[in-house]
């Protein structure tokens, strides 16, 4: 797991820039798929991806096109232990199965995915690679191969074939961002096709229009929200389920935004979270649930930085600041040691929230469905409005009036509810100006010209995101 201060480079200047990704919320059973009208190549293909992941510990389909024809699935996976599970079943047994011993669960990070299968080649391991961030992946728990010329279930006519499903077209949901789906019929193109590491050491993409995508190949980026499953490549589109116009974020490889940790602190948010570890939901566990957020900063940053949350049902929203190190717990208290920040979970009016002290005395805003929260630290100082107003008078701007003050060190954004009554809240961090569809974006951006957030940014503020903190 990683945690991401401002002013750690997290990517140097790229050529080329990504400004979405798709969310595949398992929630909304959300998948593509396609069904062929031509066969292509049969023996050689190549799917790339980048993806950054919500839910783990849970099997889920990677955005890699699966396939079923007969009894057998074929496609790629991660298991409830957080490794791949790449699979080709084929005439009741396994033709080919790599199941990897690296474990993916950094939901922080941008990861990327090559998958080639070339059944040509003559050396049996040849036949199935797997990279991630350009480097082949080698070591495996289960190892074996399609035999040589092997006619896989892929681009065949008539066989459909499911993005963020389980090839069989149920199960096994995606919960992730996904980005630059590229899939290539005929051609077994290396890692160096579709990423190239920057002067920082960093992998990035790179423009992948060039390349030749053959009979069943396509493109899928999602830069066109009313149709996300566009082929950018040609004609070969996606058709999409449970994906809306909401769904596409402006998280991606190139500009990578805060969200909630599902891991930090014992994973107190294990089972909590969703749309793309964005949504706290009530699972009916009656105790109250905090988690941080991925991004940490310097609490005396002089430009300051911005986020937002809505209370989706009344009385939902527990949020603020804690040190980096804070120890996040679960159960009967509303806050925490260390916490800063307000709640509304009296469903009356939003109330200040310091460490486990829940403050009976009104920040003088009403506690309704809907309502936006909105998070301001700078200079060693919280500012929290609610509407577009900030509370007890503050004002960011000239740094009156704050909620809290006189704060040092490393500081992360913080969510919370208490779990038992059908609570939810959804935070964006500047990815998502509709809080999952629970509102119209308002396309407000930070003072870099990033983030889409409901409330203007107070002047200089920064959305929690890798470019507008320099990387």
């Amino acid at each position: 797991m990683s945690i991401i201060i401002p002013g750690t480079k997290l990517a140097g200047s790229a050529a080329y820039s990504i400004d979405q990704s798709i969310r595949f919320n398992s929630a909304d059973t959300a998948y593509m798929h396609r069904t062929p009208s031509s066969t292509g190549n049969r023996k050689t293909f190549t799917s790339s991806f980048w993806v950054k992941l919500g839910k783990l510990g849970v099997n889920t389909q990677l955005p890699m096109p699966g396939v079923t024809h007969g009894v057998g699935s074929s496609g790629i996976s991660l298991t409830t232990a957080n490794v791949l599970n790449a699979y080709i079943y084929y005439s009741g047994s396994w033709s080919g199965l790599l199941v990897g011993t690296r474990v993916f669960r950094d939901p922080s990070a941008w990861y990327h995915f090559v998958i080639v299968v070339d059944t040509t080649q003559a050396v049996a391991n040849e036949r199935i690679r797997i990279y991630v961030n350009g480097q082949r992946e080698n070591n495996f728990s289960s190892e074996a191969y399609p035999s040589l010329n092997t006619d896989t279930d892929w681009n065949l006519s008539g066989e459909k074939m499911w993005i963020g499903i389980d090839p069989s077209g149920s199960g096994y949901n995606g919960e992730y961002y996904a980005s630059e789906m590229v899939y290539i019929d005929g051609t077994a193109y290396g890692p160096e096709n579709f990423g190239e590491t920057n002067d920082s050491g960093i992998w990035v993409p790179k423009d992948v229009s060039e390349l030749t995508f053959g009979t069943n190949g396509f493109w899928i980026d999602g830069r066109d929200s009313a149709a996300l499953g566009d082929d950018e490549a040609g004609s070969n589109d996606c058709t999409t389920s449970g994906l809306a116009a909401h769904d596409q974020v402006s998280d991606s490889p190139t500009n990578n935004f805060a969200v909630l940790n599902p891991v930090d602190t014992y994973g107190k948010l294990a089972g909590e979270i969703r749309n793309g570890n964005l949504e706290l939901k009530d699972n009916s566990a009656s105790v109250y649930v905090h988690g941080r957020a991925t991004f940490g900063f310097d609490v005396t940053d002089s430009d300051g930085f911005y986020w937002e949350s809505c209370d989706v049902v009344d009385g939902s929203g527990i949020g603020g600041i804690c040190e980096d190190n804070a120890v996040i717990p679960s159960g009967s208290t509303t806050g925490f040691t260390g916490a800063r920040g307000a709640n509304s979970i009296n469903s009356n009016n939003w109330y200040k929230l310091d460490g486990t002290t829940y403050y009976s005395t009104s920040l003088g805003v009403s506690s309704n469905a809907g309502d936006i929260a909105q998070f301001c630290v700078k200079n060693g100082k919280l500012f929290i409005g609610v509407n577009g107003t900030y509370v007890l008078s503050g004002n960011p701007a000239t740094e009156a009036n704050p909620l809290f003050t006189g704060l040092t060190g490393i500081f992360m954004p913080f969510g919370g509810l208490y779990s038992g009554y059908s609570y939810n809240t959804v935070y964006n961090f500047g990815q998502d100006g509709t809080f999952a569809g629970n509102k119209t974006a308002q396309g407000n951006t930070d003072a870099n010209g990033y983030g889409n957030f409901f409330y203007a940014p107070p002047s200089g503020a920064k959305a929690l995101c890798s470019k507008s903190l320099g990387s």
